[in-house]
């Protein structure tokens, strides 16, 4: 069974970068045709996919937020990290990670729980 973790601070000020760690347990994040993802809903919005990592390390970004976003991995640890750098209020949601298959489309079958992130000053 997999499980995700989500870790991190719930609090940032406004032009901080955020720091998210997503934990994985009940299998190595290396294993083939595995992809490790972000999204986050903002309060009274839909989900947002933010972007993911693969098995192999190769990573892809919503291009609304990819000159903010960054993606990496400690195979070591068995987690995979979010930086959001710049942040202001509208960043403010409860963001996931996720893991991700392709079949015939995209699609997510492990979640984390969810952490709240307030970004005010």
């Amino acid at each position: 069974q997999v499980q995700l973790q989500e870790s991190g601070p719930g609090l940032l000020k406004p032009s901080q970068t955020l720091s998210l760690t997503c934990t994985v347990s009940g299998g190595p994040i290396t294993t083939s045709s595995n992809y490790w993802s972000w999204l986050r809903q903002p309060p009274g919005k839909g989900l947002e996919w933010m972007g993911r990592i693969s098995y192999s390390g190769n990573t892809a970004y919503s291009p609304s937020l990819k000159s903010r976003t960054s993606i990496s991995r400690d195979t070591s640890k068995n987690q995979f990290t979010l930086q959001l750098s710049s942040v202001t209020p509208e960043d403010t949601a409860v963001y996931y990670c996720a893991r991700e298959r392709i079949g015939l489309n995209w699609y997510r079958d492990y979640w984390g729980q969810g952490t709240q992130v307030t970004v005010s000053s």
